[in-house]
């Protein structure tokens, strides 16, 4: 076995330790302007960043355009409240595999029925109960991806040893890694245009 778990597991498994949602109770309970928004999600999401340097997590012209886009609410005389930056964190997850237009089929139902509304069901709890289940998958996670590495590293014996082995057991490793986001990436597609299929089915019986 030519790839050495001690550097690339350890790696990789530090990295999803590192993976911990902001809390609501985290964020300040007072609104923010942009640049205090900016400010808040650099600090606290840049370790889940690939290059923890210089990279903005967020920026202005960005939280601008979600705006545009109907991704984000418009804030309350240039400030955002603590609703404002939980969508935000959804944004910032969601954006790295869906498109602008998926997202918007999410995000636009959830703020139109309960941004700024008060009750038992706010976007504070339902942020909270939507992370919980994410932090609750990670074990299982690591676990799945310690197997796909065993499965790796007895990839391609056949090749010499050496450079040629490591790379070609290291390619199936991401290959693996792909393939399951990528058969991910489609189901969670086929579930947005369902969704958004029966809508306007119920859309247009509404009208009739």
């Amino acid at each position: 076995m030519t790839l050495d778990p001690e550097d690339l597991i350890n790696s990789i498994m530090a990295s999803l330790d590192r993976v911990d949602f902001i809390k609501p109770g985290d964020i300040p309970g007072i609104e923010l302007y942009v640049d205090q928004v900016t400010a808040f999600l650099d600090k606290r999401l840049k370790n889940t960043a690939r290059h923890q340097g210089d990279e903005r997590i967020i920026t202005k012209t960005m939280i601008n355009n979600y705006a545009k886009n109907r991704l984000l609410p418009p804030p309350e005389k240039k400030k955002y409240g603590k609703e404002h930056i939980l969508i935000l964190i959804f944004i910032y997850y969601f954006k790295n595999i869906l498109s602008i237009s998926d997202i918007q089929d999410m995000l636009g139902p959830l703020t139109e029925r309960y941004f700024g509304k008060d009750g038992d069901m706010t976007i504070a709890s339902i942020y909270e109960e939507a992370t919980a289940m994410g932090n609750a998958q990670l074990e299982g996670l690591k676990e799945d991806v310690m197997k796909k590495y065993r499965a790796s590293a007895e990839a391609f014996k056949d090749a010499e040893e050496g450079d040629e082995q490591e790379f070609l057991q290291l390619f199936s490793f991401i290959c693996m890694l792909a393939f399951d986001v990528y058969v991910k990436k489609l189901m969670i597609e086929k579930i947005i245009d369902g969704y958004k299929e029966k809508n306007e089915k119920k859309d247009k019986k509404g009208k009739k």
